[in-house]
């Protein structure tokens, strides 16, 4: 007689389990904060989501000569592209570079990617040994951390200090490097402080780089989102032609695209040293066939034509009136200060642990998102190091944006009280 089938109560029954190259990967962003605002939705509440820098949902379109371009080339958009790009897109970028003061910057240093998500797991996985020590900044944007995770390296994080405008503390990365470090990364404009740094602060990190023989990672996605009297200093200029210097952009946030994830990477600097290096890149660019092409056709229109980022970014512009209104109402909440936020679409304030003593900061957002239906992210998950921050997406516009921070103005005078 044959033996009956094993049921999930037999020890013999193999549990299909993830892989534990995921033990320490965390991108909270996405967690489980966002799972209980999908549960709260599935029974009829309306989620005010400030947890994603996504300008899609709150009326940002795209331009419509990009529109009209990727609509222009569909036809010929149907087949698998070069592995790195089309041709047209990889020049757009080189020449954006060039223009920038990169003017050794050619088509072949240029990859395209399906955003800039996919080109730093692309980058790190083409780069990255077990055990290698990558520097990470905290707060940062957690991708970061978690790819090189997935990559097998260790994140290693140095602090950005809030009291000087959330600037890097050059001394702490200094003091972070080993003999296992082999990158820096930099985030600038910063996810999540909205901080830009200045050219003396970059040209710090990529000189602390050169003297330890690092390469610079260099997350610029932000950098034509400026306010008042912030300027952007392109990483690579620093790195000059000493220090490898692999630099990330894309049209997700300037061009209101994020849905076509369209973005690059630039190579530059002594590229003699890397060529394995890029040979392990070009390998894994052809493993995943290419970036969606329709959206490649969007990249040379959108470098070459009229920026209307510059609209949205000046005194009666969508961005900086709701960044600058966000920055104020949370700083009128008592116990609450958030430093103002010189790029980027987000604010990065600190709840006072003498009046708010938050132990767990992820089940204090819950609390929030169940109390006012306001989903925002708790700092932690950015992998800073107390739980006294919680990021605020400032997209919405200004009479949204004054209801939501009212909310959780509302919500702290209870945890006061």
């Amino acid at each position: 007689m044959a033996a009956p089938p094993p049921t999930c109560e037999d020890d013999a029954v193999r549990q299909i389990r993830q892989s534990r190259k995921l033990h320490d990967v965390r991108y909270d962003v996405r967690g489980p904060i966002l799972v209980e605002a999908q549960r709260l939705e599935a029974e009829g509440h309306r989620i005010l989501k400030l947890n994603i820098g996504n300008p899609a949902p709150f009326g940002f379109e795209a331009p419509e000569a990009i529109l009209a371009d990727m609509h222009h080339h569909l036809h010929e958009a149907q087949g698998y592209s070069d592995s790195r790009g089309i041709y047209p897109a990889r020049t757009a970028v080189a020449q954006y570079y060039q223009q920038q003061g990169l003017r050794d910057a050619v088509v072949d240093d240029v990859f395209i990617g399906n955003g800039v998500s996919e080109l730093i797991s692309m980058v790190l996985q083409a780069f990255v040994d077990d055990g290698n020590e990558i520097l990470v900044p905290a707060p940062d944007y957690p991708l970061w951390t978690g790819a090189v995770t997935l990559s097998g390296g260790v994140p290693v994080h140095y602090e950005c200090d809030e009291a000087d405008g959330w600037n890097p503390d050059l001394a702490d990365v200094e003091a972070k490097i080993t003999e296992h470090t082999q990158a820096l990364v930099i985030i600038n404009p910063n996810n999540p402080t909205g901080a830009v740094y200045s050219k003396e602060v970059v040209e710090g990190l990529v000189d602390i780089a050169r003297r330890h023989e690092l390469v610079v990672f260099s997350d610029e996605i932000y950098e034509k989102i400026l306010f008042e009297d912030a300027v952007h200093h392109h990483a690579a200029l620093a790195a000059g032609d000493d220090v490898l210097c692999l630099t990330f952009s894309g049209l997700s946030k300037a061009y209101r695209v994020c849905g076509y994830r369209a973005g690059w990477v630039l190579i530059s600097g002594p590229q003699e040293v890397a060529t394995d290096f890029i040979e392990g890149l070009t390998l894994i660019a052809n493993m995943r066939m290419c970036a969606n092409v329709p959206a490649q056709h969007a990249i040379q229109t959108a470098l070459g034509g009229y920026q209307s980022i510059e609209e949205l970014i000046v005194p009666g512009g969508r961005f900086y009136e709701q960044s600058m209104l966000a920055d104020r109402m949370l700083n009128e909440i008592p116990g609450v200060t958030s430093v103002r936020p010189r790029g980027a679409l987000y604010c990065f304030p600190r709840l006072d642990p003498e009046v708010y003593p938050i132990e767990d900061d992820e089940a204090f957002v819950i609390e929030l998102l169940r109390a006012k239906k306001i989903l925002v992210t708790h700092g932690t998950g950015f992998n800073w190091v107390r739980p006294d921050h919680f990021r605020l997406v400032t997209l919405p516009d200004v009479a949204v944006l004054e209801e939501a921070i009212g909310r959780i103005g509302d919500f702290l005078a209870g945890r006061r009280s």
